[in-house]
């Protein structure tokens, strides 16, 4: 690990003020501090907003939820307001790593995660990712079992982010300040795929500091649930995962919202299966319908076509969570 400099803050005016020159930001440091110790990032100071109270909080409002990026997995998952109208988002929060790990965690910084992929991770390759010389993806040709089945063409790299998944089903809003001001993304264009930039995961520009998310209120009739299956049952990376949101009448669905995290290099909405689910009523043969549709155009790798299978389950099975029609699945990790 290089050599740095820690500046401690205390509002984010002043956290502002320090960015530059390389300069990273530091809440939790969960993703951070192990990127660092494998030489993948050389910090030349770490600017540490986890002091910053402002940042802090989730506030329930008429018009929707306001969460501070410096809200912990913990905290949120054991939100109460959470827990019953933003089920997805408590399921996602609630079952990521361990309980000490969501204890650390933030959410600012569980959105920020960079890509899971051991090639990238590893300082022993030239992934052109990190800028390296090499021209080709490694886990087109390598190990690939873990990698994305869906828009892997350039990059194979999986998303890591829990939380992003049902705040992306949630059309949550990302608000960002930097020293000119402040403004506010949909989540759905937060994050850039590795087709537009290679070296850019996020529209958060340098001297950019994430000070709050949005998450407009349900709609009557909303239910969401959020799942993941992974080979190890706790403190493991996700395998497959969906996140679903349906605003339902009856039986019937009259909106739905399907995405999965390690799919792909970002989350992604599967327009397809939400077309099946869309105007139909819930049941077992409509939930494997828009499942099967959701994996639609997917490009496994020579070592990961088991994940198809495995999103089809997960997707199928989180829908009738979300519908009621299902308790959660026993095998399901976290």
């Amino acid at each position: 690990m290089n050599k740095f400099a820690f500046v401690d803050t205390r509002t984010v005016d002043e956290a502002l003020s320090q960015l530059g020159d390389g300069a990273v930001v530091k809440a939790g440091g969960i993703d951070l501090l192990d990127l660092m110790k494998e030489d993948i990032v050389s910090p030349p100071k770490l600017v540490n907003i986890r002091n910053i109270d402002s940042l802090r909080g989730i506030t329930a409002a008429q018009d929707g939820l306001r969460l501070g990026p410096l809200s912990t997995l913990s905290e949120i998952a054991a939100h109460p307001e959470i827990q019953q109208r933003y089920t997805a988002l408590s399921d996602a929060a609630g079952h990521a790593a361990t309980p000490q790990v969501r204890n650390m965690a933030t959410l600012g910084g569980n959105l920020m995660q960079r890509p899971r992929c051991w090639y990238f991770r590893s300082s022993d390759f030239d992934c052109k990712k990190k800028g390296g010389g090499s021209q080709e993806c490694h886990a087109h040709e390598g190990e690939n079992q873990y990698h994305a089945v869906m828009n892997n063409s350039i990059c194979a790299m999986v998303h890591p982010s829990s939380t992003a998944v049902p705040l992306l089903a949630m059309n949550a809003q990302v608000e960002m300040t930097s020293k000119q001001g402040k403004r506010s993304v949909p989540m759905g264009e937060f994050y850039v795929p590795p087709e537009e930039s290679l070296i850019n995961e996020t529209v958060l520009q340098p001297g950019e500091i994430i000070t709050s998310i949005f998450v407009p209120a349900p709609e009557r009739g909303t239910r969401s649930a959020y799942q993941k299956y992974g080979e190890k049952e706790s403190f493991d990376w996700p395998l497959a995962d969906a996140g679903i949101v349906l605003v339902m009448d009856g039986e019937r669905c009259r909106k739905a919202a399907v995405v999965m995290g390690v799919a792909a290099p970002t989350p992604i909405r599967s327009q397809a299966a939400e077309a099946v689910l869309t105007g139909a009523t819930i049941d077992e043969a409509t939930a494997r319908a828009a499942a099967k549709a959701a994996m639609q155009g997917a490009t496994p790798l020579s070592q990961n076509a088991f994940k198809i299978q495995l999103f089809q389950t997960a997707i199928y099975r989180t829908i009738l969570l979300a519908a009621g029609q299902l308790q959660r699945d026993p095998s399901a990790i976290g």
